[in-house]
């Protein structure tokens, strides 16, 4: 099954995390998707865009915004799927879970932070 989000809804991803980037905070997954207003299946469609996201960012050489969106539980980290989805992109090479996925993530974090992305990405 092919997971896909309206454009009205990737303009307002990309607004979110751009305001936590300027902000220097992180979101997490159930505020993304509350914030959107994403219909069911709502983390399948909010993981499919980060994803896709993290590509674009990938291909275009720049830190991954979809590092901004973490999971509300105590490791206050994305998700293991994340570190899967940079490691098939070749950004991390770890564990999804340790001790290195948090050290890369915290530094990813600051990169993200610190780069101005273009208007039309």
């Amino acid at each position: 099954m092919s997971v896909r989000i309206s454009r009205a809804h990737w303009e307002a991803l990309l607004a979110a995390l751009e305001d936590a980037r300027r902000q220097r905070h992180l979101l997490t997954y159930r505020a993304l998707i509350e914030r959107l207003s994403l219909p069911a299946p709502a983390m399948q469609t909010l993981t499919a865009a980060l994803e896709h996201l993290a590509a674009l960012d990938a291909r275009s050489d720049r830190p991954l915004r979809s590092a901004l969106v973490i999971s509300q539980g105590a490791s206050r980290l994305p998700r293991t799927g994340f570190f899967e989805c940079v490691a098939r992109l070749g950004r991390f090479d770890g564990a999804p879970d340790g001790v290195a996925a948090a050290s890369w993530h915290a530094s990813e974090v600051a990169r993200v932070f610190e780069f101005v992305y273009p208007a039309e990405a």
